[in-house]
């Protein structure tokens, strides 16, 4: 009988439940529950919405043990990164988490590097500098007199915070543990002197586990509630991007991956943290993964524009993604271009006029056409590709032959083609689930159905096929580079 897992995969939009059923070296997915997600305002901060989640998630334990009739070998989930929540004394959860794009973090970074130079805390971490790290979270709690800090005694990310509500496990897995900017991966632990700038005690942070540590089980009024019973909770690679990145379907180590989605990861995969002057001035990021291993990347704001364009444009039209890649792949290429990362497009409140005036300040047309708007974001998105590439081949020690795209960015055609031109590199998509892929797998690895990586890389190459493309790079693609690289230099 194949072996069954059942993983939870939170994003910021939406959640789901999938089943995957593994048979020799075969994987097969199915997914049995998905619910919405999304941030919430709540005098005038932004939250997540922990406890309707909650009930999702035991709904999606339901709809195994009840609708599929199926009792799990383990049970695992990951989330986004960076956001947490904090427990009082006697172990009740302090109001509901921020969303990392409230507007509490502005400010943070610099009022904390007045007591820890910036230089000090990337030697520390190696972690990318932005305001919304949980480090720079709790920095605005620390300035502003936060009075649930005040009162916490426990700090959980949020895969922890699922844990301990349905487990009653405290614990930080080690991936999501990486990205907070408060862990030394040189060290291996929580860094004493950055939580001392802080002024709060290491005993706010809990034990580090590797992903594969069977936590415990589901508790038992949980497990009867949902029919489940007794099931072992596996703390997986909790951070979502470290789950897609152990199912990237890579041999050897010349190559780079772009795990794409509303945010596009794209780096490199290292056996050790790589912390030099030079990543710190390339603002490269050093992320915990599965075996040990280092993701070395940079974070880019993805498909984020066009879903924000999308939501702007839904009282006037329905089109569908795919409509929208359609009319973008009919647009005129190259006719306007912008820095995905800029300031401007982080959080406004009408996506398609923040791209216009961006491109009127910096002397260009703005797009004419939703396609056009489209065209514009993925050209620059191809084009950001290409940049970040460059860095990580400056500090990358093997040669970077071919990009891995994963996730639900390897469904778009038009923008995998655009960035094998705009790289000159090949591109191999999908899989499509592979943050599923990879939580599903590393449980198979906690309960000893996979020994390693390597052989986990091996079942999804098995199970899932990828689609290439080779590049066309042009003359046209070198002149627009060179037009973006100046966007890029003013700012």
């Amino acid at each position: 009988m194949p072996a069954g897992f059942l993983a939870f995969d939170l994003g910021a939009s939406s959640g789901r439940a999938l089943l995957g059923e593994m048979s020799g070296d075969r994987l097969a997915v199915r997914e049995l529950h998905r619910f919405p997600n999304g941030i919430i305002e709540i005098a005038g901060h932004l939250h997540w919405d922990l406890f309707r989640l909650l009930e999702h998630v035991k709904s999606g334990l339901r709809a195994c043990a009840v609708d599929a009739g199926i009792r799990p070998e383990s049970v695992g989930i990951d989330t986004w990164g960076v956001d947490f929540g904090l427990l009082d004394e006697k172990g009740q959860v302090l109001g509901l988490p921020f969303a990392y794009r409230d507007s509490r973090t502005r400010g943070a970074m610099e009022s904390f590097f007045s007591r820890l130079p910036r230089e000090r805390v990337y030697e520390l971490t190696g972690i990318q500098l932005l305001e919304l790290n949980s480090l720079f979270q709790l920095e605005s709690m620390v300035r502003d007199g936060s009075p649930l800090l005040s009162r916490a005694q426990d700090l959980l990310f949020m895969p922890d915070l699922f844990h301990y509500l349905l487990a009653d496990v405290r614990a930080a897995e080690f991936t999501f543990a990486t990205t907070s900017q408060m862990y030394n991966p040189t060290n291996g632990g929580w860094d004493s002197e950055i939580l001392g700038a802080l002024g709060l005690p290491e005993s706010l942070m809990q034990d580090v586990v590797q992903p594969g540590t069977v936590l415990g089980a589901i508790g038992p009024k949980i497990g009867a509630e949902t029919g489940l019973g007794k099931v072992p909770l596996v703390a997986v690679a909790t951070h979502d991007t470290g789950s897609a990145i152990a199912a990237v379907p890579a041999e050897g180590r010349g190559w780079a991956y772009i795990s794409s989605g509303t945010w596009s990861l794209m780096g490199i995969e290292s056996d050790r943290p790589i912390i030099t002057d030079r990543t710190r001035d390339l603002n490269i990021t050093n992320e915990g993964g599965v075996g040990r291993t280092f993701r070395v990347l940079k974070n880019i704001s993805g498909l984020w524009l066009v879903q924000e364009c999308r939501r702007a444009w839904a009282s006037e039209t329905d089109l569908s993604y795919a409509e929208l890649t359609a009319a973008a792949g009919e647009a005129e290429p190259f006719g306007s271009l912008l820095d995905p990362d800029h300031p401007d497009f982080m959080s406004p409140d009408d996506m398609p006029q923040a791209i216009a005036d961006y491109c009127r300040r910096t002397g260009q047309a703005a797009p004419d056409t939703r396609g056009a708007y489209v065209r514009c974001i993925l050209d620059s998105l191809a084009l950001k590709y290409r940049f970040v590439l460059d860095q990580l081949r400056q500090i990358s020690e093997h040669d970077i032959d071919r990009i891995h795209i994963i996730g639900g960015g390897s469904q778009n055609e038009l923008l995998c083609r655009l960035t094998a031109d705009a790289t000159g590199l090949d591109v191999l998509a999908g899989p499509v689930e592979a943050t599923a892929i990879g939580n599903l797998l590393v449980q198979a690895m906690a309960v000893g159905r996979i020994d390693s990586l390597e052989e986990l890389r091996q079942v999804v190459r098995s199970s899932f096929e990828s689609v290439a493309y080779r590049p066309r790079h042009t003359k046209e693609w070198e002149a627009a580079y060179g037009r973006f690289s100046e966007l890029l230099e003013q700012g």
